[in-house]
């Protein structure tokens, strides 16, 4: 993704901040908590990355007691989210350049978000996302495929509530490969129908058991 579209998608974000409210209720994603929720520990930090407004998941996570940081790029998305969230962390950060300590959280999150960012950097981010968990913890996000894009691989821009905005997926074969390419376990791949729209689920996990490395 060039300069130009990382400031275009920015732009578009921050002009879906304006029709927010109006369309706050209209992706249910209940089903979806409950099931992240019961893999997790009660308590925890969770890093969600493109967090938006901060709902749902943020909100659940803080309803629940959880540290939530928030990461998104949208300086308007961001003060929505002071306003509905004020307890989360925000911070104004493109998701491949924001940096924390390994082992920070116990659940990280992408909802809606990994899929505006180019697949060629898909691989690093989830090596990151790895670096950021704690042992045990848990990734979930929303993936796009050809039952969204039309196409197997796709990397281009779709209409988006009067936004084109950027959207980049290869096959949900080459995914597996690439989580588990960054040593995360695919625990759940599900295809979801929420708000009309049809995305792939990804839970992963970072294991308990250290990886051990070879001496070179």
């Amino acid at each position: 993704m060039t300069e130009n579209t990382d400031l275009a998608l920015q732009q578009a974000y921050d002009a879906l901040a304006a029709t927010y409210d109006s369309n706050r209720g209209q992706f249910d994603m209940g089903a979806v908590l409950d099931d992240f929720m019961t893999r997790l520990p009660a308590r925890g930090d969770l890093l969600d990355l493109g967090c938006g407004a901060g709902e749902p998941f943020a909100r659940a996570f803080l309803d629940q007691g959880w540290q939530v940081t928030g990461v998104d790029f949208s300086a308007q998305m961001l003060a929505l989210a002071e306003r509905y969230v004020p307890a989360m962390k925000r911070i104004r950060a493109d998701m491949r350049e924001v940096k924390f300590p390994g082992g920070s959280f116990d659940a990280v999150t992408a909802i809606y978000s990994l899929f505006h960012v180019p697949r060629s950097d898909h691989p690093e981010l989830f090596a990151r996302i790895r670096h950021w968990l704690k042992p045990g913890g848990r990734l979930l996000f929303t993936y796009a495929t050809q039952d969204y894009s039309g196409q197997e691989r796709f990397e281009g821009h779709k209409q988006f509530m009067g936004q084109a905005l950027f959207y980049s997926h290869t096959t949900p074969a080459e995914l597996q490969d690439q989580v588990s390419g960054a040593e995360l376990r695919l625990e759940s791949a599900r295809e979801r129908e929420i708000g009309g729209e049809r995305f792939l689920w990804i839970t992963a996990a970072r294991d308990e058991v250290p990886t051990i490395e070879r001496a070179s």
